[in-house]
């Protein structure tokens, strides 16, 4: 299968640095590739970075993402053409312009490692890109396995399949998936770290979070096996569980509307600002930041994901929030500001 240049799980809420760390690496990058960064700018920006292991962390996704943003730029014959290009996109604001201007140069002299193609990885992507089934990033796709059954693959999301004599297992690499079984007399399995799901004749989702697996049923059942068959339980249709490698949460109502991402929607129905940002990164190439103070603020509506320009848009009526792009690989999504009274 061809590979997916974009392939790059993003954190989810929660497993990411600080908000202002995250936003500080950002900066710093910005400085260090628009051309005007002095000596005693990197001296700082080197004792930033060796001050903290987040500030490592932030500095390692935030270059991720600008390389996955800028990618185009290595592989045109005239990069200075294409930076001219990306740059009369934001000629509105002054920052922007410093910093593209700098692009070019980037290109040529391979600044951090980018050129030579020496990439700081996130977990996962390399086991991404030599999966049996991938997407990158805002890419949903539906495969029909060699059994029959149909598994759709949410945005940078990556799956093995080995369909055996005996056993049709899945290995969830990374992300998202909703799987329809077909009939077969072999037991189907999706595997994670933290331990394995039986069907029982159904239609379910499974994501990978932080050190835990996500199960919605939507039809028929799912046995969960944690990790060295620490517990055991059934999941029936309409319920929904989280486990580890040694336990198994007490089942919820599952949402039916989990499943829109197969169609290219997200439905948010009384969520979190936190909860639908994490749902629109994988489908963007830039980093969405949110600021904390909005992080809780309930959102209730349905976003194209295969638009999140759109969607976020849309967002910032929903939500009362303001969203900006300071730079190429980053949308900040801010309090809205208050209009000053006459």
């Amino acid at each position: 299968m061809p590979m997916e240049t974009g392939f790059v799980p993003p954190p989810r809420h929660g497993t990411m640095p600080p908000h202002d760390v995250m936003e500080r690496a950002a900066q710093w990058y910005a400085l260090l590739i628009s051309g005007e960064a002095s000596a005693q700018d990197r001296m700082r920006w080197e004792a930033w970075l060796a001050s903290h292991a987040q500030h490592r962390l932030a500095w390692q996704y935030v270059e991720s993402v600008s390389q996955r943003v800028l990618a185009p730029l290595r592989n045109t014959p005239d990069p200075q053409l294409l930076a001219a290009k990306v740059h009369a996109v934001h000629t509105r604001m002054r920052s922007r312009r410093r910093v593209l201007a700098g692009i070019g140069t980037l290109v040529g002299v391979g600044l951090l490692g980018w050129a030579g193609g020496s990439h700081p990885r996130l977990p996962g992507l390399v086991a991404g890109w030599t999966a049996d089934y991938h997407t990158g990033t805002g890419d949903i796709r539906a495969y029909t396995l060699p059994d029959g059954s149909r598994v759709w693959l949410n945005a940078a999301s990556a799956l093995d399949a080995d369909m055996r004599d005996g056993l049709r297992r899945l290995a969830l690499v990374a992300g998202e998936i909703l799987v329809d079984t077909a009939h077969d007399a072999r037991p189907f399995v999706v595997d994670t770290p933290q331990g394995r799901m039986r069907a029982l004749g159904t239609r379910f989702t499974v994501r990978r979070e932080a050190g835990r697996t996500f199960l919605a049923v939507y039809d028929g059942a799912v046995e969960i096996r944690t990790a060295g068959d620490a517990a055991t339980q059934v999941v029936p249709a309409g319920r929904q569980a989280h486990f580890d490698a040694t336990h198994i949460s007490a089942t919820a109502p599952a949402d039916a509307a989990r499943e829109a991402w197969s169609r290219g929607e997200l439905i948010a129905w009384d969520l979190s600002l936190a909860d639908v940002v994490d749902e629109l990164r994988p489908y963007h190439a830039a980093h969405i930041s949110l600021t904390p103070e909005i992080a809780q603020r309930r959102v209730f509506g349905t976003f194209p994901l295969r638009d999140v320009d759109g969607a976020l848009a849309m967002l910032a009526d929903a939500g009362s929030v303001h969203v900006s792009r300071p730079w190429p690989w980053w949308i900040s999504i801010q309090p809205r500001p208050r209009r000053a009274r006459p």
